[in-house]
């Protein structure tokens, strides 16, 4: 039994295909079969059902995948102590981000981040709130970046900015003409909202119910430029984080106009496991982003 048979077993669980799995783990299909078997061998139990329609794993294996699991995830840990000590601002850094930040934040950062840490190599993945936060408490990324919520206390927690949302109205609507709109002002109103799974919507919806703002249940958005896409035809309102904004207030059919009294936002953070050993790096990253968002929000 060796660590690769551990990715092979953990592989094929996770894509119940063996040539998925064994694209994915970079071996020929044969290869990654056969050393299952050689595994099932070694340890007189069957691991997998094999049929010409589907892959199933027998308690055995399910068993066996949720334990190996845990076994390349301990090992990761040890690389990374051991990289830590050596050198913090190195080697390979797995990254997470939700869709309402990644695309608008990334581009003003990332090639500043290489410039800044040139032996770090950055590894970015985009998923919604929970897909993220379990991977990152697997162990698979190093940390995340998205809006904190509430129930995320079991992770350490570093503060990158605060971000205002921005009202998006149709460049005919009575507001684009407006310098600022009171969020009073939209009482007895519908916005349209992301689909549920976002982060954004929860947090949205909460100032919107707050403020006596309903949602437009005709249509739900699978991301921000859909919405955007949504208000230019002026089929609405929505909300939109501040670095979703152009940086001219009136582009593509849209007016972006800050809200106030008071203004809705978020805290976009830094989050990673408490154990976690490289929170030298995650402090010196938090610290680079932070600068340099900075005067994109003033």
């Amino acid at each position: 039994m060796n660590l690769r048979d551990l990715e092979y077993l953990v592989a094929l669980e996770e894509e119940k295909h063996f040539r998925k799995a064994a694209e994915r783990c970079f071996v020929s299909q044969p290869t990654l079969s056969g050393q299952l078997r050689k595994l099932e061998d070694e340890l007189g139990v069957i691991l997998i059902e094999r049929t010409s329609r589907k892959v199933l794993f027998t308690p055995a294996g399910d068993a066996m995948a949720q334990q190996a699991r845990k076994v390349l995830k301990e090992v990761r840990e040890l690389k990374s102590i051991g990289q830590h000590f050596a050198e913090p601002m190195s080697g390979e850094i797995h990254i997470g981000f939700i869709p309402t930040v990644g695309p608008y934040l990334l581009p003003h950062i990332i090639q500043d981040l290489r410039e800044h840490f040139p032996k770090l190599e950055f590894y970015l993945y985009e998923e919604q709130t929970q897909a993220l936060l379990k991977r990152l408490e697997e162990g698979t990324l190093d940390c995340i970046i998205l809006a904190e919520l509430e129930g995320m206390e079991g992770f350490g927690s570093l503060q990158l900015y605060q971000e205002s949302m921005w009202l998006a109205v149709p460049q005919q609507h009575p507001e684009a003409q407006a310098r600022s709109v009171p969020l009073h002002n939209l009482k007895g109103k519908k916005l349209l909202m992301l689909a549920d799974g976002h982060c954004l919507r929860e947090q949205a919806m909460g100032f919107c119910f707050a403020a006596g703002i309903g949602e437009d249940q005709r249509f739900k958005g699978t991301s921000l430029e859909t919405l955007r896409n949504m208000v230019a035809a002026g089929s609405g309102l929505t909300l939109i984080p501040k670095l979703a904004v152009p940086a001219q207030p009136e582009e593509g059919g849209v007016s972006y106009r800050p809200v106030v009294d008071p203004v809705p936002g978020r805290t976009i953070s830094l989050l990673y496991r408490h154990y976690s050993v490289r929170r030298p790096c995650f402090n010196e990253l938090a610290a680079r982003i932070s600068l340099l968002v900075k005067p994109l929000l003033v």
